[in-house]
């Protein structure tokens, strides 16, 4: 249940993000005092904004399930590797060995981190 909770709140986490950038994406326009109205009709921002809430709910979760030191880096390394891959996937933003590299190398880290605990 522990890890379950952990992968539904880097789902959270990350879908918030793809939400959050969706909804700065024209036609659709950041609120602002000129136009307040246009918040109202943003519904990717409030969307995104909940799931931020949501996520922050489950990390509070799995601490009360695991250490702070395993959920951690395990909740916001997944949602840094999820938001890649989702800014590759559904954006289509430039995708370099960097990216791989780089996914590759917080993994190893979170599972050094965390190998004593699992």
């Amino acid at each position: 249940m522990k890890w379950l909770i952990l992968i539904l709140g880097i789902a959270a986490n990350a879908s918030a993000s793809v939400l959050v950038k969706i909804s700065m994406i024209p036609p659709r326009k950041f609120p602002s005092l000129a136009d307040p109205l246009t918040a109202l009709v943003n519904w990717p921002f409030w969307l995104g904004l909940g799931l931020y809430g949501m996520a922050f709910l489950l990390y509070a979760a799995a601490l009360a399930r695991l250490p702070l030191n395993v959920a951690h880096p395990i909740l916001t390394s997944g949602a840094v590797a999820t938001v890649a891959l989702f800014s590759i996937f559904i954006f289509r933003e430039p995708f370099h060995w960097t990216t791989i590299a780089g996914i590759s190398l917080v993994i190893a880290g979170v599972v050094l981190i965390t190998a004593r605990v699992a």
